[in-house]
């Protein structure tokens, strides 16, 4: 019988694995950073991720480009804050921040939309102790920082009021998604009523029902509007503290007009301040704003949030810079001016789902994924060696170059596409041990049914490998499809496990024809390989000798 197909050149076929391998060996150490250690995820090194959901003020799905744009910006925000080593990445209709060890903190406030707008301050009252009709608190004329006023007719001097209002957060607090009360909406039908119920009660056009909404706007609640608001109607809204409720009139100046933004300590005041530079529209309408608003609060809102509120001192204030101050800290002031510097998202977002791991649980984890992976990898080559001996070493050496071929591709993709390895992912790299040496076994029993039809250890292997591959392809075609669906479906850690596991089910079929078939095709045309003692197909020979005498006893019958 001629040599079936792929048994003919075994040495062709170990020497092309072996250049394949030289390969991915000689990229991972001549190029990139050169790191011969594949990167890792926080679970395992320590960190902070936070899974971000997109809102669209209707409702509909966000356009890639949109999410694009804000995953471009995001990474700008971090390595504006200096935060080294992290991520950002667009995963369906979210986005994937992770920060890896002790810097993740900061990665829970990059994702405000940064929606900032200049309004004027029509009608402030404090957040306590309101009525039921909220009167226009008397005219006052604060130092910088935000404090309550009316506004008066322009150029009237107003006095200053002893207490001013602290600004202490620079973020919206942000609280879960309330339930849908109507249990036939989905999630996101009942977020864009919530959208929709609220701009008609706090951006109302009717004085009756802006007073309404003054004196029933609960600070305490998580706000629905956040970065949904319209520019172009007024807006009842609450300070970032809470402590005040505004009326404010429509934007005059958008944060888009925003040149630069910069933080720094006032010396004169003691007190931290971010300072912003307009570009040449944004001054124009600034030195116009502060012109009309003299000695009155204008407000800047960020993310339908009124961040501070201050008194303009002079006007009208020409050259485009002003600054924001508040009750802030260095670390508050900077990631307030870093998140206004890089540009407004062009979607709302909402967090889904935000872990933080410490770097000692995160080794500890490694460990034990490690651990797993080497009691599992043991465990395979005791049963194969005890059931097939010579087959065993075999197994062994095909999982072998099958690991070496994992771990260089896992090194290299955490170069070319960010891909990290987590504890779901050494899960499936464990289970991909097994199912490799799934496909050892279809091929070592096919052989065997070889040689009980009465075929030597040297026909029967290619014989053998000829009738096992198709079931082979076939078996991990199936776990590749399995793998592929549940990465496409799956969100999170899961796809890491998906992607290990497709991954080494590829290599598995790699590793088959390339490895371990002509591995055992030389073996059965070496002489010490083929005795029974060594291969341990003794049996299966006495087997086939006596079915044979068997058959040639009926036949004298």
């Amino acid at each position: 019988m001629p040599p079936s197909q792929g048994s003919a050149h075994p040495l062709r076929l170990l020497g092309a694995y072996t250049a394949l391998l030289a390969v991915v060996y000689a990229l991972v150490f001549f190029t990139g950073d050169k790191s011969p250690t594949p990167k890792l995820g926080i679970d395992l090194q320590g960190g902070t991720r936070v899974t971000l959901s997109a809102r669209t003020p209707d409702g509909s799905k966000p356009s890639q480009d949109s999410l694009k744009k804000a995953q471009d910006i995001i990474e700008n925000r971090v390595n504006g804050l200096g935060v080294s080593g992290s991520e950002v990445v667009i995963d369906g209709d979210n986005i994937v921040i992770t920060v890896p060890g002790d810097d993740g903190q900061q990665a829970r406030a990059l994702a405000t939309t940064a929606k900032l707008y200049i309004r004027p301050v029509l009608q402030a009252v404090p957040a306590a102790g309101r009525g039921a009709t909220p009167q226009p608190a008397p005219g006052t004329q604060p130092p910088p920082a935000a404090q309550p006023t009316t506004p008066e007719a322009p150029g009237t001097p107003e006095t200053p009021e002893a207490t001013p209002a602290p600004q202490q957060r620079v973020f919206p607090a942000q609280a879960p998604t309330q339930p849908p009360t109507d249990p036939n909406l989905t999630p996101t039908e009942a977020a864009t009523k919530e959208i929709q119920a609220a701009k008609a009660l706090r951006q109302s056009t009717d004085p009756s029902v802006q007073q309404a909404a003054l004196a029933t706007l609960d600070c305490a609640k998580a706000d629905p509007l956040a970065g949904n608001d319209d520019p172009a109607l007024p807006l009842v809204t609450c300070a970032t503290d809470g402590t005040e409720v505004f009326l404010l009139d429509k934007s005059r100046i958008d944060g888009q007009e925003i040149k630069d933004a910069t933080s720094g300590l006032n010396q004169q005041q003691a007190r931290h301040e971010v300072y912003l530079d307009f570009k040449s529209g944004g001054s124009d309408a600034w030195a116009a704003l502060t012109g009309e608003y003299v000695y009155k609060r204008v407000a800047f809102v960020l993310d339908s949030k009124v961040v501070s509120a201050p008194v303009v001192q002079q006007g009208p204030q020409q050259g485009g810079r002003t600054q924001i101050s508040g009750n802030f800290t260095a670390t508050t002031a900077k990631e307030l001016a870093n998140t206004l510097k890089y540009g407004s998202l062009p979607l709302s977002f909402q967090t889904s789902e935000a872990e933080t791991v410490s770097a000692t649980l995160g080794l500890s984890s490694l460990k034990a994924g490690l651990l797993a992976g080497a009691i599992g990898l043991a465990v395979v080559l005791l049963y194969c060696l005890a059931y097939y001996r010579m087959l065993g070493l075999v197994t062994g050496l095909s999982l072998l170059m099958s690991g070496l071929a994992v771990y260089g591709i896992m090194v290299l993709l955490g170069r070319w596409i960010g891909f990290t390895l987590d504890l779901a992912g050494i899960a499936g790299l464990i289970i991909g041990i097994g199912m490799t040496a799934d496909s050892f076994v279809v091929f070592f029993e096919r052989i065997k049914d070889e040689m009980r039809e009465g075929r030597s250890f040297r026909s029967a292997a290619p014989r053998g490998w000829q009738r096992a591959r198709r079931t082979v392809l076939s078996g991990n075609a199936v776990s590749f499809l399995a793998a592929a669906v549940l990465y496409v479906l799956a969100v999170g850690q899961v796809k890491g496990f998906a992607f290990t596991l497709g991954l080494t089910t590829i290599l598995d079929v790699v590793v088959v024809f390339l490895v371990t078939s002509p591995l055992v095709l030389l073996a059965s045309r070496t002489a010490f390989w083929s005795k029974p003692s060594v291969n341990g197909l003794g049996a299966i020979q006495q087997i086939a000798r006596e079915r044979k005498a068997a058959e040639a006893a009926l036949g004298k019958a």
